[in-house]
């Protein structure tokens, strides 16, 4: 990789790292469904200016739902339910986990020896992080919050159906398909009075918290990603993403002072070791078909 794709793929991390962060800001001031409606509405004002790809409703729809809707409200339920941005940042990357387990599941592909021994070593380290559930946020949260990885796994997966399409284009209107949903959630449970209030009366922080979510962090931050992945291989990029959690715990400590115990950060670096041996390790062969 040329220098300048190395910095703009830790500038990416970072921009991710520090979108946590932000996210927090914002969710002391909104509601989850309404600040994730937010940080889609603002993060699809790009789908005005570009053509819709050629991409079928239902794909479209199927993984904006996954890859947007579903880990990112997950994500902002869970944080404004106690759960640690620190640790949420951590928890979200083992996104890899569940990817490479799906896609043994529905595409065949066998994990290779290094690859099944880095999913052994993230799985434990989400072990005793669970072994401290219950002492500064519950045990709903926490599942919750699992739900963001998962659903971001199946998104992936399904993102492969949409092969040969311009990514800024494609990420431009996947942005689109949340909002309304998420705005029709957040009327229904917050009430209308309440979801015009909060927005009426966001601070200053509270806007440049929501802007930074969605148009650096979610439009600029996922078209750069989208990029780099087109101009070089997955195993030059991805191991980047690895720098997110350090970025998310470190800006935390910072913002927050959020400090964690010795069995939970011993659980959250095993489980950056577990993904970091998962990315570093060869991609999966394919399995073979069975007549």
């Amino acid at each position: 990789m040329k220098p300048a794709d190395v910095f703009l793929a830790v500038l990416v991390a970072v921009t991710w790292g520090l979108g946590f962060v932000a996210s927090r800001l914002a969710l002391d001031e909104l509601s989850p469904a309404l600040m994730t409606a937010m940080r889609f509405a603002i993060a699809a004002v790009p789908c005005l200016l570009v053509r819709r790809p050629k991409v079928s409703w239902t794909v479209l729809i199927a993984i904006s739902t996954t890859l947007f809707l579903g880990q990112f409200l997950a994500q902002s339920w869970a944080i404004a339910h106690g759960v640690p941005v620190g640790l949420t940042s951590v928890i979200v990357q083992s996104q890899a986990l569940f990817t490479v387990a799906f896609a043994a599941l529905a595409f065949r592909e066998i994990p290779r020896r290094l690859q099944v021994t880095g999913i052994g070593v993230a799985a434990i380290g989400l072990v005793m992080v669970c072994g401290t559930v219950g002492f500064d946020f519950s045990a709903g949260a926490f599942a919750v919050l699992l739900i963001s990885p998962v659903s971001f796994a199946i998104g992936y997966l399904l993102l492969r159906q949409a092969r040969d399409v311009p990514m800024f284009d494609l990420f431009a209107w996947l942005c689109l398909v949340p909002p309304l949903p998420l705005m029709a959630l957040a009327l229904a449970v917050d009430g209308p009075q309440a979801t015009w209030q909060s927005l009426w009366q966001m601070s200053l922080t509270g806007w440049a918290s929501m802007l930074f979510v969605g148009a650096i962090s979610t439009c600029v931050a996922y078209w750069l990603w989208g990029r780099l992945l087109r101009d070089h291989t997955a195993a030059q990029v991805v191991p980047f993403a690895l720098l997110v959690p350090f970025v998310g715990a470190a800006a935390s400590n910072v913002v927050f002072g959020e400090t964690f115990g010795p069995l939970r950060l011993a659980g959250m670096l095993t489980v950056v070791g577990g993904i970091a041996v998962m990315l570093l390790s060869k991609r999966p062969q394919a399995m073979p078909k069975i007549a």
